[in-house]
């Protein structure tokens, strides 16, 4: 059973329902039956065009359900538009599946949250996450808006603005996360750029390819992560820094600045820097002020406390630090960085060992419990 077929098939088989008539959240429920009677019956009696066994079967989940309810009128009218068995068109419904989602009838908030559990294929887990929320909040948010959109017809599609929040969120959970949804991202964010001519999509865009033009050297070949400083600058995409640094250029040449060129530009100038030791800290801190002054987002605040103790000390960069709540995601990883390079190595792995039992994901917790244990042994010598 390839479950990553079943994955990509998702967003399509969910927009060919939307398109035929049926409401979201019903087409929703119609898919995820379809799923789970995938898994049953593919292993032995795998189907020839797996795309439309899906739609036939999803399309039929949905009628039952509509019968159930008594929806006498709209089930007659939608059994005219039954799919035929056989082979589907091969249409990409995504990227207008995330406009769909986007519903003016929806928060910002709560269409991104939708969005990114519907068609990103996120778990409500990792949503919260991302939203530095509890689980059980996330939860509710995506609840009542399955509630808002449950008896609203999709043909409003929402604003750029929030499919490109949803698309960096689906983006960042596949480049850090344990589900690999970056490329995907991209993909979409090409087809973005080339329907609007907006900056903030060219400066996504740019931004994506400059981090991704790093993965490769993410981690080492036993799985474990490598930091940036420690990174072979060799083995960087140098064709992906080079598109993203020109799509970034021209998107600031507009001067419309937006969150995402700054990170852009941030991203690009770790990507010019020959070694980790000529890295431009001291721009790199401009840039994390103004896109602090443009989201006033404490992420932000975090990773400028970083620049700072890079461009002006360790100390200067606690100090910083301290103004931020401790209790924010890898507040402690950052804390034991800026001890190390300051020199207090108890502090440090004290710090780098609590951070180890809040990181998000296997990966980081261990790189983190090495650290702490990297210290731990520097100091009995």
């Amino acid at each position: 059973m390839d479950e990553a077929l079943l994955r990509s098939l998702t967003p399509t088989v969910l927009g060919i329902l939307v398109r035929r008539g049926a409401d979201f959240a019903a087409a929703e429920d119609a898919v995820q039956d379809a799923l789970v009677e995938a898994l049953r019956v593919w292993p032995a009696d795998p189907p020839r065009d797996p795309k439309g066994w899906l739609v036939t079967v999803a399309w039929r989940r949905f009628l039952d359900a509509t019968r159930a309810a008594g929806a006498r009128r709209r089930r007659e009218d939608l059994v005219d538009f039954e799919p035929a068995p056989g082979p589907v068109p091969a249409v990409d419904d995504t990227l207008q599946l995330y406009f769909l989602c986007a519903h003016p009838s929806l928060t910002p908030s709560s269409a991104v949250a939708l969005t990114l559990r519907a068609v990103g294929g996120l778990t409500t887990r990792q949503i919260a996450q991302a939203y530095l929320v509890p689980e059980t909040t996330m939860a509710q948010r995506i609840s009542r808006a399955k509630r808002t959109v449950a008896d609203v017809r999709f043909n409003q599609p929402g604003d750029v603005a929030t499919v490109l929040r949803v698309l960096y969120l689906v983006f960042n959970e596949g480049y850090c996360g344990d589900v690999d949804l970056a490329a995907e991202a991209i993909r979409l964010t090409r087809q973005l750029a080339a329907k609007f001519d907006h900056p903030e999509v060219t400066g996504l865009l740019a931004l994506m390819l400059l981090h991704h033009a790093r993965r490769a050297t993410r981690t080492a070949p036993d799985g474990s992560l490598v930091p940036l400083a420690e990174q072979d600058r060799r083995r960087w995409d140098t064709t992906s820094i080079a598109e993203g640094v020109e799509i970034l250029q021209a998107a600031l040449a507009r001067d419309r600045l937006g969150e995402f060129q700054a990170q852009a530009a941030i991203a690009a100038l770790h990507a010019d820097a020959p070694t980790a030791e000529e890295t431009d800290w001291v721009q790199i801190v401009e840039w994390y002020d103004e896109l602090a002054r443009l989201t006033d987002s404490p992420v932000v605040r975090l990773n400028r406390a970083v620049a700072v103790g890079e461009a002006d000390g360790p100390r200067v960069g606690l100090a910083a630090l301290a103004a931020l709540d401790d209790s924010l995601p890898r507040y402690a990883a950052v804390a034991a960085y800026l001890h190390e390079r300051d020199g207090d190595l108890a502090t440090a792995a004290r710090l780098y060992a609590e951070a180890a039992l809040k990181a998000p994901n296997l990966a980081e917790r261990d790189h983190l419990t090495r650290q702490a244990a990297r210290l731990n042994a520097r100091r009995r010598r």
